[in-house]
């Protein structure tokens, strides 16, 4: 069950035409924030409904903080395993805001975090779906994940690591996104996976050849296509050595 809810999730970032930008805001003492932010590309999108386009009625306009989930349902929260508490710990902080409107013709999702050092923050792209959890008392769903994103930064090194922790979902969901992808091939459908990382000092090297560095040599930007990243996520690590 936890993995179909992760699969039809996943597919669905496939199948409304996100594009996905995650941004960094390293300080020299290791502080900072991040961002990620999925948008809906709407002439994407069109393509992909149809008729169905301009039949859709939603809005949402949704502002919250993780840890209001963990008091209003502490019930759940007090029934956890100590290590699951950990984990929605790391959470707490967290920002979101949704907003969902078919007369706007907006889809965005913003999730962001203030951290003192980098290497504590926690996986955002599985935040909404453990807010769900407390909600509705599951099981952590998003452990059902077949990788895992995490950074670390030294003061000179930046990394940016993904990790595959399922193997066998992984093979299952490449089969799927491969599906799609020959599905909708003839499709002019706009997806980018966009990394944007602001350092304190001047860049030395990047590990990818195809980022762009700014002119003052402190900040980077690096595209993918979403559908290759979640077909192969691990090719979206990335090390960067400051000066």
């Amino acid at each position: 069950m936890k993995n179909k809810i992760y699969a039809f999730l996943l597919l669905g970032l496939l199948v409304s035409s996100c594009q996905i930008t995650e941004t960094i805001h390293l300080n020299e003492d290791g502080t900072g924030t991040i961002e990620t932010e999925s948008l809906r590309d709407e002439h994407s999108y069109m393509q992909l409904a149809g008729e169905n386009y301009l039949k859709e009625e939603k809005f949402e306009d949704t502002t919250y903080v993780f840890k209001d989930f963990i008091t209003k349902y502490a019930e759940t929260f007090s029934k956890l395993p100590a290590s699951e508490k950990a984990i929605l710990q790391k959470y707490a902080t967290i920002n979101v805001h949704i907003k969902e409107s078919s007369y706007e013709k907006e889809f965005r999702t913003k999730i962001n975090q203030n951290f003192d050092k980098i290497s504590a923050v926690p996986d955002l792209y599985k935040t909404q779906e453990y807010a769900a959890d407390l909600v509705y008392n599951y099981a952590l769903t998003a452990e059902e994940h077949y990788y895992k994103v995490s950074y670390t930064f030294d003061g000179s090194l930046f990394k940016r690591t993904v990790k595959i922790t399922d193997e066998v979902e992984y093979k299952k969901q490449q089969e799927k996104i491969s599906e799609l992808k020959n599905r909708y091939s003839q499709l002019k459908i706009n997806q980018p996976y966009i990394l944007k990382y602001h350092f304190p000092r001047k860049i030395k090297s990047v590990s990818n050849g195809n980022a762009k560095i700014s002119e003052d040599e402190k900040s980077l930007e690096l595209q993918f296509l979403l559908s290759d990243c979640l077909q192969n996520p691990e090719s979206t690590n990335l090390e960067v050595i400051l000066e």
